[in-house]
């Protein structure tokens, strides 16, 4: 239903976050991370802020609050997942709190209304978790796992968040199917 637009995952072929961590010490392993995948947390936050300028503040004071805070990371999922978790933060002026509250998920812009104004409707007509969990996995291209970790819920709570997603896009995009063909009989 909604097309990859090219993203492939940029993580796969290295080794777990966690085994990373146990060679090369945090410094490292964020620093890695960032090399690897700042391009494409850049480019997927600007959808949330608006512009590439401050997506890349963003990203760069993302990997900053990480360094700081590395004690924040208990190696219970993936590092990457946290890094997104502290990135959505900043990109939405959280309070700053630990979970990231349903209410601060900005509605991401991650389908170009020009290219494709249906879908771009049908998109922001998504509650905000379901928005969130379709730009974390189509866009950012993280695991149910990672997204969980992410959002604050429970792997099997990303699937039934995706599942419903899924159900109400392809409902607005066929009804909305049906409209044009209706127009244009």
């Amino acid at each position: 239903m909604i097309a990859h637009h090219g993203y492939r995952r940029l993580t796969k072929g290295f080794a777990d976050d966690r085994t990373l961590m146990t060679m090369g010490g945090m410094e490292s392993d964020l620093e890695e991370l960032y090399r690897r995948r700042q391009g494409a947390f850049q480019v997927m936050l600007a959808s949330v802020t608006g512009s590439v300028d401050s997506a890349r503040d963003v990203v760069q004071e993302a990997f900053v609050q990480a360094l700081r805070d590395q004690n924040g990371f208990r190696g219970e999922g993936s590092l990457e997942a946290w890094v997104w978790r502290i990135a959505i933060r900043v990109a939405i002026g959280s309070n700053g709190s630990r979970e990231l509250s349903v209410d601060e998920v900005p509605e991401v812009a991650f389908v170009d209304q020009k290219a494709d104004p249906t879908l771009a409707a049908a998109v922001r007509e998504l509650p905000p978790q379901r928005r969130m969990a379709i730009f974390l996995r189509y866009f950012a291209d993280l695991s149910y796992a990672e997204i969980g970790e992410t959002l604050g819920i429970a792997e099997g709570t990303v699937a039934a968040t995706l599942s419903q997603a899924h159900r109400q896009l392809g409902a607005a995009l066929s009804t909305n199917e049906v409209s044009a063909n209706e127009v244009m009989a």
